[in-house]
C-alpha cells in the first residue's frame, strides 16, 4: 500500500506510509482503451496546448465539458495563491461535497470533503508546471469510505504565468472493511493498464509504482553504446530502438524516455563524424536542416517527422542544452535522470536562459522620436492636402523658438482623421 505516495489516507485503519513525488515522461500517447476519467481530463487539457506552454483560460469552459464537467473545479490564483477564489463548481461535486450556497474561496471548503482532497495539491501545480495526478481513499464527512482519482491542471491568463488551475475528481464509495483491499486491487490494475502519457505529461503526486526501480520493469536490451567506429546508419538504429522502446514501455516511467533522448543525442555527436552519409539520410527522409536550430533535424529523424511539434521542440531544446554543454557521448540519459525536474525542468530552465541573453527590442517609439528630433525642415509646398485641405503633420520647436515641420501623415490614413478628431476635443 505503500504505492500510494506523497498523500494521507485517512480511515479507520492504520495512517500509510509516505514516498517522494515521481514523475512519468513517456513518449506514447494515452490508449484509447483507457476509460479513466481524469485521463479523459487530460487529453481534453493536453488538446487546449497547440505549440503553448501552458493552455489559455480564454479556451476553458468548465460548464459546457459534460463529461467531467459536473465534477469539476476551476481555481483562480490571480489575486494570489494563498487563497485561491473558486469560480466554478460542477454540480456532481457540489452535492457529494453537501455544499449549499455560495462557496468562493478554497477557506470556505468543508473540511473532510472530496473538494478538500482535491485541492490539497493545487501548490503543486506551481512548483511543477504541470498536471499533478493523485489517487488515494479516505473517510469524507458522512463517515463514508471513499476510493477518488483525480488531476489538476494549469491554465494561464497570459501564456506564461499559472494563474488558474483545472481539478477533476472521480470517486467511489466502499464498505468501509474493504477500503484497503479494494484499493490495493486499483493499483494493481493501473500497474496492469498502458502507461499514461501524451503531449505534456503529468506528475504524479500519489500514484502506483511512484518509488519502484524503473531500470527493473523496462526490457532495454539492445540500448547499449555502440563502438565509435560504427556506421552512422547503426546509430540510428539504435536511436530509433531507443524511441521504440520508450514508445511501447507500459512501466509509467522516464526513464525509456531518457533513454531515448540520450541516444538521440548520441546520434548527433557521431553524425558530425559522417556528414556525407548523414546528408543522406536527412534527404532519403525529406528532411531539411534548419540553420538556427539544425539539431530539430537530428530529433526529426530519430523520433520521425510527423511526431508531434511540441515534443520535437522539447527534445530538440534538450539536445541544444547537451551540445552547448560539451557533453560526452554516453552521458546525457544519465544526466537528464539527475536533473532537478527532469526533462520539463531543463526545458523550462534552458529556454528561460535564451530568452534572457537576448539582446533587448529596441524602443520603437523613442526610435521614432529620435528620427523626428534630427529630421531636416519640410518644404510646406510639399506637404499634401486632403480635399478639405488638411494635413496632420509633426512640428519641432527650433533653438530660435520657431516651429518647422518635419515630418507628415499621408493623406487617407484613418489614422490622420483621429488625429483631426482629438485634436478638436
Amino acid at each position: 500500500m505503500d504505492t500510494l505516495q506523497g498523500y494521507d489516507i485517512v480511515s479507520d485503519q492504520d495512517d500509510l506510509d509516505h514516498a517522494g513525488d515521481a514523475a512519468i515522461e513517456t513518449p506514447a500517447n494515452v490508449g484509447t482503451d483507457e476509460r479513466r476519467m481524469q485521463v479523459r481530463a487530460y487529453n481534453y487539457w493536453a488538446s487546449l496546448l497547440g505549440d503553448r506552454t501552458l493552455p489559455s483560460i480564454e479556451d476553458l469552459s468548465p460548464g459546457e465539458l459534460e463529461d467531467f464537467g459536473p465534477n469539476s473545479v476551476l481555481l483562480d490564483f490571480s489575486a494570489g495563491i494563498e487563497n485561491p477564489a473558486i469560480v466554478y463548481l460542477g454540480t456532481g461535486l457540489r452535492r457529494e461535497c453537501a455544499i449549499e450556497g455560495r462557496i468562493e474561496h478554497i477557506s470556505d471548503v468543508p473540511p473532510r470533503s472530496l473538494l478538500s482532497r482535491l485541492t490539497d495539491h493545487y501548490l503543486q501545480i506551481i512548483a511543477n508546471a504541470a498536471p499533478i495526478g493523485f489517487e488515494a481513499g479516505f473517510v469524507n464527512q458522512r463517515g463514508a469510505d471513499i476510493l477518488y482519482r483525480g488531476i489538476l491542471m494549469p491554465f494561464s491568463s497570459d501564456g506564461e504565468t499559472i494563474d488558474f488551475v483545472f481539478g477533476v475528481i472521480s470517486w467511489k464509495e466502499l464498505a468501509s472493511n474493504d477500503v484497503s483491499e479494494e484499493i490495493g486491487r486499483e493499483v494493481d490494475a493501473a500497474l496492469r493498464s498502458s502507461a499514461i502519457a501524451g503531449e505534456v505529461t503529468p506528475i504524479w503526486a500519489d500514484g502506483p509504482a511512484a518509488d519502484e526501480d524503473d531500470a527493473g520493469t523496462l526490457d532495454l536490451g539492445g540500448m547499449e553504446t555502440l563502438g565509435e567506429d560504427a556506421p552512422l546508419a547503426d546509430w540510428l538504429a539504435l536511436a530509433r530502438d531507443g524511441v521504440e522502446q520508450a514508445r511501447t514501455s507500459e512501466a509509467r516511467s522516464h526513464n525509456a524516455l531518457y533513454r531515448a533522448i540520450g541516444l538521440a543525442y548520441d546520434f548527433a555527436l557521431a553524425s558530425e563524424g559522417a556528414p556525407g552519409d548523414y546528408a543522406e539520410m536527412l534527404s532519403d527522409a525529406g528532411i531539411k536542416v534548419q540553420a538556427r536550430s539544425p539539431l530539430t533535424a537530428v530529433v526529426k529523424l530519430v523520433f520521425g517527422a510527423t511526431y508531434d511539434k511540441t515534443r520535437l521542440t522539447e527534445y530538440t531544446t534538450a539536445l541544444e542544452h547537451a551540445k552547448a554543454a560539451g557533453m560526452k557521448m554516453g552521458t546525457f540519459a544519465d544526466y537528464l535522470g539527475r536533473y532537478e525536474g527532469g526533462l520539463k525542468a531543463l526545458v523550462r530552465d534552458a529556454r528561460t536562459q535564451r530568452r534572457s541573453s537576448l539582446p533587448a527590442r529596441p524602443d520603437r517609439r523613442e526610435a521614432a522620436r529620435s528620427a523626428m528630433k534630427a529630421a531636416a525642415p519640410l518644404d510646406l509646398g510639399t506637404i499634401t492636402t486632403d480635399q478639405d485641405g488638411l494635413a496632420v503633420v509633426v512640428a519641432r520647436r527650433e533653438a530660435d523658438g520657431s516651429l518647422a515641420i518635419v515630418g507628415a501623415l499621408p493623406g487617407g490614413l484613418d489614422l490622420g482623421q483621429r488625429v483631426i478628431m482629438a485634436a478638436v476635443a
